[in-house]
């Protein structure tokens, strides 16, 4: 495509400057270091609460393919994006393959964690609204879960294979040829299946988003409908009962907080990435102006800083509704593990708890031998007041009691 002197310093006006670049840089920077360091320690975390019986396999199995999901968005995304897009935006130097491969895996890995997060709702939803059901179907049933998560993730990206590559636009003066601008992008002789997998994907999105709000709209239901029976307990037990019951109350407000604060992260940091990729569906490329140009260009690291923070918020999420994942966190983080089995826990309670009783024993018999002489040296007393006949003293001594 052949174009003027004066629309080529315009397009140069689109380029963001050095400083603007330089703040990017380090910016970015910090997100792919915290979200690394962040999604590795959570899968850590994750096995070590499993190896010691705190946390099911299922629910493993789906934080660990969430967590790698994450990685490598940020691992395939970070790094093209602060070459392409950051510092070279009207140049790609890799070519029509590269080109092709990088678009087909970061659409993979970017739907397959939001897929891992409807998957793990739905396993949560099953156990907390349908529990017999959940545990008949128990057998393969997260392996399932997550080979659909990623499946689907695949097909939804196998178009970009088709309708994405390079193109590059020639800008030449009346002498000479000035510049090349080559655009890893939707090829224009494949608008129509561009347009329609675009549309698609986004109505996945939709979808996913509506089915984690009802599956966790359900969940926030059924464990306010099983916290209100706690607050109405009464009986001998009451105050035995008190302290398990306030755990299991902060439990489950916990869970509650973690499902609102993950529908609102995939609410608010994927929406900008969306309406992104639905301006590229709207109209072809051959078709926009500067004007629009300018607008893509401005939104593009916008949409982008947003949608790689939401590979960063899931570590942070987890620590914020978990206290014992976030002190195995830190402690991962410290490479000092002093988390203890399960069940050699309960037996260490259970011992400390035997010793306690066994300590008290020796206080016991000495009151109950006390009981006794109390009451004997009460009677002269009641005998020796002249107020009160003799008579009516074991009657007296009775209401004392």
């Amino acid at each position: 495509m052949v174009e003027t002197e004066e629309t080529l310093e315009e397009w140069k006006r689109l380029e963001p400057e050095f400083g603007v670049k330089v703040f990017l840089t380090v910016f970015y920077s910090l997100i792919l270091i915290l979200g690394i360091v962040g999604n590795s320690v959570t899968i850590r975390v994750t096995q070590v609460l499993k190896q010691n019986g705190y946390l099911q396999k299922n629910v493993t199995d789906h934080m660990v393919s969430l967590a790698c999901s994450d990685l490598l968005v940020l691992l395939i995304g970070m790094p093209v994006e602060l070459y392409s897009a950051t510092w070279y935006p009207f140049t790609s130097a890799e070519g029509n393959v590269p080109c092709k491969i990088y678009n087909f895996l970061f659409e993979t890995c970017s739907y397959a964690t939001i897929l891992n997060v409807a998957t793990l709702s739905f396993e949560r939803y099953l156990a907390i609204c349908h529990p017999l059901r959940y545990k008949a179907l128990s057998g393969g049933r997260t392996a399932k879960l997550i080979v659909f998560a990623w499946v689907t993730s695949i097909l939804v990206a196998v178009p970009l294979l088709i309708t994405t590559g390079t193109q590059t636009h020639v800008l030449m003066s009346r002498a000479r040829t000035h510049h090349n601008l080559t655009f890893c992008t939707n090829h224009s002789q494949y608008w129509g299946l561009y347009r329609a997998s675009i549309f698609v994907a986004f109505m996945v999105y939709i979808v996913v988003l509506g089915v984690v709000a009802f599956m966790c709209r359900k969940m926030i239901l059924v464990l306010k409908s099983t916290m209100a029976p706690m607050e109405t307990a009464t009986g001998s037990s009451e105050n035995s009962s008190k302290h398990v019951s306030d755990k299991v109350k902060s439990s489950r407000k916990q869970t509650i907080l973690f499902l609102g604060l993950i529908i609102g992260m995939l609410f608010i940091c994927w929406m900008p990435n969306q309406v992104r990729r639905l301006m590229t569906a709207a109209i072809p490329r051959s078709s926009w102006n500067i004007s629009s140009i300018r607008s893509y260009v401005v939104l593009h690291p916008i949409a982008d800083t947003f949608f790689y923070l939401s590979s960063v918020l899931n570590p942070f999420l987890y620590n914020l509704s978990s206290r014992q994942f976030r002190s195995v966190f830190v402690q991962v983080l410290r490479c000092r593990l002093k988390l203890e089995h399960v069940n050699r826990r309960t037996v260490n309670t259970s011992r400390a708890l035997h010793a306690t009783t066994r300590s008290l024993q020796p206080l016991l018999r000495s009151l109950r031998r006390n009981k006794p002489d109390a009451n004997t040296c009460s009677a002269p007393q009641t005998d020796s007041n002249p107020a009160v006949p003799k008579s009516q003293s074991p009657h007296t001594s009775e209401t004392e009691v």
